[in-house]
C-alpha cells in the first residue's frame, strides 16, 4: 500500500474519532466487504461504487477484497476471484466483516438470495423473493421458503410487518394456501392486496410496477429476470443502473451474510448493494433469521409442505373417471393452480358433479352448475385444491 493511501486511511480514522466525540456516538461501525473481481465493467466500476457508498454511509466501514488499487478504502489483497471468496468467508466467519457483497458465488441447496428494487410507478421499494440460488428442488416448497426468506430480509431492513404477495405464476395458489395455513398455525404473515380492482394476495404484473406489497414471492428464475428488468430497463440491459442487487443468501442453518451482484451491475447498484448489506448487518439479520426460521419450523412447516406437495395428493387422473352428464355451468371457482386444473375437474366428476376447466381474468377456474357450487367447493377444499376459506369468484 502506498504512503499516500496510508495517510488517507489515517486521516479518515481521525475524522471518525472527531465525529464520535462531537456526536457522542461511539458505537462500532457495520463492517461490509466487497470483492473486486468479475465485473463486466471492470474493477474500477466496483471500486467507484464502494467509494460512493463510503461517502453516503459514515457509520459503515467498507473493506475491498481484491487486487491492489488506488483508493482511500482498506484493501485486503488477494490474487484471484477464488482467493477473494476464501478470504471473504474467512473474514465473515471471524467476525471481521458483518456482511459482504460479491458475484459468481455458489450457495448450497436450500439457500437463495432476496433482491431489493425500486418500483417505477410510485418509487416504492420492494423485496423480490427470490433472485438466485435454490431454496428447494420442488417448486412449491421452494416458493413457500422464498416467502419466509423474503420476510426475514424485510424485517432485517426495518419493515416490522412486511406485506406479502405471491406473483401469479405456476403454483401461486398452492403457495398462497400454504402461507395462509402457516399464518393460522402461528407464523404471522400480513398479506398484501393487489392494486387491481379484484384485490387478493396473488399479484398481477401491474402490482410489480406499483409495488403493491413489501415482499413479492416468486420462483427464483422469474425473480432473476425481474431483477434484470427493474435494474436495467432504461439502459438496454448491459448496465444495471438502479436497485440494490440480488441480495443476501438466506436459508435454514446458513449463517453468512453474502449478497450477490450481477456482472452487469453498475456503480450505483454496487453502492446500493453495500447499503443493503449494511442495513442487514445493523438490523441483525442473523438473529432475525434464526427467530423466524425456528418459529416457522416449530409451527409445522414440514407438515404444511408435505400436505401440499403433489406426492401426497390423490392422483385421480390415473383412474378411470366417467364424466357426468353435461350441465349449464355458470358458477366459477378460482384459486386452483393451473398444474392441478385437470385433477380438480376429475375430483368433481368422481362425485357426480359435472365441471369444466377454464381461464378467468385472474387465472385458472373450475366452472360448475350454480346449484352445485357449494358442494363442489366443499369437495375441492377437502381434497386440498382450494382453501377452506375460499369464496366463489
Amino acid at each position: 500500500m502506498s504512503n499516500e493511501n496510508v495517510k488517507k486511511i489515517l486521516g479518515n480514522a481521525f475524522m471518525d474519532i472527531a465525529n464520535a466525540i462531537e456526536t457522542g456516538n461511539f458505537g462500532s461501525k457495520a463492517k461490509v466487504g466487497l470483492t473486486t473481481f468479475g465485473s463486466e465493467h471492470g474493477p474500477e466500476n466496483l471500486i467507484k461504487g464502494a467509494e460512493l457508498a463510503a461517502k453516503r454511509l459514515s457509520d459503515v466501514e467498507i473493506v475491498l477484497i481484491g487486487a491492489p488499487c488506488e483508493t482511500s478504502l482498506r484493501v485486503v489483497e488477494v490474487a484471484s476471484e477464488e482467493d477473494a471468496h476464501k478470504k471473504m468467508e474467512e473474514l465473515l466467519d471471524s467476525g471481521e466483516l458483518d456482511s459482504c457483497v460479491t458475484m459468481h458465488y455458489s450457495f448450497p441447496i436450500g439457500v437463495s438470495t432476496v433482491g431489493r428494487v425500486q418500483t417505477p410507478a410510485l418509487g416504492k421499494e420492494m423485496i423480490i423473493a427470490t433472485t438466485t440460488g435454490t431454496s428447494a428442488t420442488n417448486r412449491t416448497e421452494a416458493m413457500i421458503k422464498n416467502a419466509i426468506y423474503g420476510i426475514v430480509a424485510a424485517k432485517s431492513i426495518g419493515i416490522e410487518e412486511p406485506t406479502v404477495g405471491i406473483l401469479n405464476v405456476d403454483n401461486a395458489r398452492t403457495v398462497e394456501r400454504a402461507l395462509k395455513e402457516l399464518d393460522k398455525k402461528g407464523f404471522p404473515i400480513k398479506f398484501g392486496e393487489s392494486g387491481r380492482a379484484d384485490g387478493g394476495s396473488v399479484m398481477r404484473g401491474n402490482d410489480l410496477l406499483m409495488g403493491s406489497c413489501d415482499v413479492m414471492v416468486t420462483d427464483t428464475l422469474s425473480g432473476n429476470i425481474l431483477m434484470k428488468m427493474f435494474s436495467s430497463f432504461n439502459t438496454g440491459g448491459s448496465y444495471e443502473a438502479t436497485g440494490y442487487g440480488y441480495g443476501p443468501g438466506i436459508g435454514f442453518d446458513y449463517n453468512r451474510t453474502v449478497l450477490i451482484l450481477s456482472r452487469a451491475s453498475g456503480t450505483p447498484v454496487v453502492a446500493n448493494a453495500i447499503q443493503y448489506a449494511a442495513d442487514l448487518a445493523k438490523g441483525e439479520v442473523k438473529a432475525i433469521a434464526k427467530h423466524e426460521l425456528d418459529l416457522v419450523k416449530a409451527v409445522g412447516l414440514e407438515d404444511v409442505i408435505n400436505s401440499l406437495v403433489r406426492e401426497s395428493h390423490e392422483k385421480v387422473c390415473a383412474e378411470e373417471v366417467v364424466m357426468p352428464a353435461k350441465e349449464v355451468v355458470t358458477a366459477s371457482i378460482s384459486g386452483i393452480d393451473i398444474m392441478d386444473l385437470e385433477d380438480a375437474s376429475h375430483v368433481l366428476w368422481k362425485v357426480g358433479i359435472y365441471a369444466e376447466s377454464g381461464m378467468g381474468c385472474t387465472g385458472p377456474i373450475i366452472l360448475v352448475n350454480e346449484a352445485k357450487l357449494e358442494a363442489a367447493m366443499s369437495e375441492l377444499a377437502d381434497k386440498g385444491y382450494v382453501s377452506k376459506e375460499a369464496t366463489p369468484c
